[in-house]
């Protein structure tokens, strides 16, 4: 059984942890362990995630197969004041990967978006996620790169996904 909750403070040492068993995998091969580290340290501090949920309005999303945690995702709505929702983050362990686990969490997030009309996501350039974001109806509509400080660059394809009544 799959569930998806809104996570709470007390479960950001959950995220951390999911996200430290996920990012060598997911950046391994593309990014040095020291630009890893410094970006798990940027994004995933307590102060960090503190501050995305109260000072940014991301919310973070919990997801747990067979009441275990696999996984996250973070979203924000209304998108730079627009009617779009940036999906921030979106992680599962390697074991959940494949079971339509992402899926349900992009769907669940679409339900959450209305009545924004797109989903949009940054995917590092190199990332092998690229193939599921398409698989999955997402399609690629620019690019940048993002000075993350310290000398690093996020270089990213900027993805989006248009929703419909059927997404709802």
């Amino acid at each position: 059984m799959i569930t998806i909750t809104t996570a709470t403070a007390k479960e950001y040492p959950i995220i951390q942890a999911i996200a430290r068993q996920t990012w060598p995998e997911a950046f391994g091969k593309i990014l040095s362990p020291e630009q890893i580290e410094y970006m798990l340290t940027m994004m995933y501090s307590l102060s960090a995630l503190t501050e995305q949920v109260q000072n940014k309005h991301h919310v973070f999303l919990l997801v747990k197969w067979e009441e275990e945690p696999v996984g996250y995702a973070s979203y924000e709505l209304n998108y730079q004041s627009s009617s779009k929702t940036k999906i921030h983050k979106l992680y599962l362990l390697p074991a959940a990967q494949g079971k339509r686990i992402g899926q349900l969490l992009i769907q669940e997030i679409g339900t959450r978006a209305k009545p924004d009309y797109a989903l949009v996501l940054n995917v590092n350039r190199y990332n092998s996620a690229i193939r599921f974001y398409e698989k999955v109806g997402f399609k690629k509509t620019g690019e940048e790169t993002i000075d993350i400080g310290n000398g690093y660059l996020m270089e990213d394809y900027i993805f989006e996904k248009q929703l419909t009544d059927a997404n709802h």
